[in-house]
């Protein structure tokens, strides 16, 4: 796992779905912990399914007082997205992609995509979100993989670096409570599969 410069991180903008203002990315851990879910597009299938999986843990990270975000990096799909009510925390987009960047999150090229998307993590991924009811699109940008970050309250530490090798590939409940030191009641559901550039439909 490679090492995560907070500092750096945290001095990137993020735009708030909401209200379209531009913040920090350190404000969000500034008062609590966070759970930061970074997606590879708001179209994506697979995507949606982690976002729906992550949120069971919502009840569980509020009573806990953790907050729970989800980074997408474009707007593209950003509303259709909010009424399928994938996610449950709040929603900011990193433009620039910045944050992705130092995250180490990578971005595939037009030849190396197929082959991800066609993995198995990624099929099984998208055969359980189609399972859910949850479809996806080929809009917006195909290329960029995505992970998960676990930040302690204040920036003091990362409990939490999660890099997708494929686009299939997403952090158990389980590791998210671990990780946090919480209880959490959620059950995992079944993982759909992915085969668009990286995830289908």
């Amino acid at each position: 796992m490679a090492k995560v410069d907070l500092a750096r991180v945290g001095k990137n903008l993020v735009k708030s779905a909401e209200s379209g203002e531009s913040l920090e990315l350190q404000t969000l851990w500034q008062d609590q912990p966070v759970v930061l879910l970074f997606l590879r597009r708001f179209g994506c299938q697979v995507c949606r399914w982690m976002a729906s999986e992550v949120s069971k843990l919502e009840p569980d990270l509020r009573a806990s007082g953790v907050g729970l975000v989800g980074v997408a990096p474009e707007e593209f799909g950003l509303t259709e997205f909010k009424e399928g009510g994938f996610f449950k925390g709040s929603i900011y987009v990193d433009e620039q992609k910045k944050s992705y960047k130092d995250l180490g999150f990578k971005r595939y090229t037009a030849l190396s995509v197929v082959p991800a998307a066609l993995g198995k993590k990624v099929r099984d991924a998208a055969s359980k979100a189609s399972a859910e009811g949850i479809q996806g699109n080929f809009s917006g940008d195909l290329l960029q993989s995505g992970g998960m970050l676990i930040v302690s309250k204040g920036g003091e530490q990362v409990l939490l670096h999660f890099i997708q090798d494929s686009p299939g590939d997403h952090v158990a409940l389980e590791d998210i409570s671990k990780a946090l030191g919480i209880s959490a009641t959620a059950k995992a559901g079944q993982k759909p599969v992915c085969n668009d550039d990286v995830c289908t439909r």
